[in-house]
């Protein structure tokens, strides 16, 4: 199991990408798929067509988000944490996702960095 960590910079106000990342409209906006998404803890979440999967465990609006994502069955739980700090080119988003099994690494930083936040920052970049 591995860990990740990065941050990345939005230019979106932190409640507009707290929005982006828990509202299922704005998900379905900037990800061009459909998504399931609540921010009640405990519901279950899909985007990507069900590439990633999970439940939500935390939110604290405009501040953060935490869910669990499953991979299978594995012993541990893996989280990713979402932080949103504000800076002066917009927000600042902590991630951390823990416990990812080592064959999903590289395809999970990957995904983290192009096809999420990647995707995210080229959506608020365009408007």
């Amino acid at each position: 199991m591995k860990d990740y960590k990065k941050y990345f910079i939005i230019p979106a106000e932190p409640e507009l990408v707290y929005a982006a990342l828990t509202n299922p409209l704005t998900l379905q906006a900037w990800t061009g798929e459909e998504a399931e998404m609540s921010t009640e803890p405990g519901s279950e979440f899909s985007l990507f067509e069900g590439s990633i999967v999970g439940k939500n465990l935390e939110f604290e609006e405009g501040k953060k988000i935490v869910q669990e994502w499953y991979f299978g069955e594995q012993e541990e739980p893996s989280v990713v944490t979402i932080k949103l700090h504000p800076h002066k080119y917009g927000t600042s988003a902590e991630l951390r996702h823990t416990n990812i099994p080592n064959q999903d690494y590289n395809d999970i930083v990957e995904g983290w960095e192009e096809a999420y936040f990647g995707a995210l920052i080229q959506f608020y970049e365009e408007e």
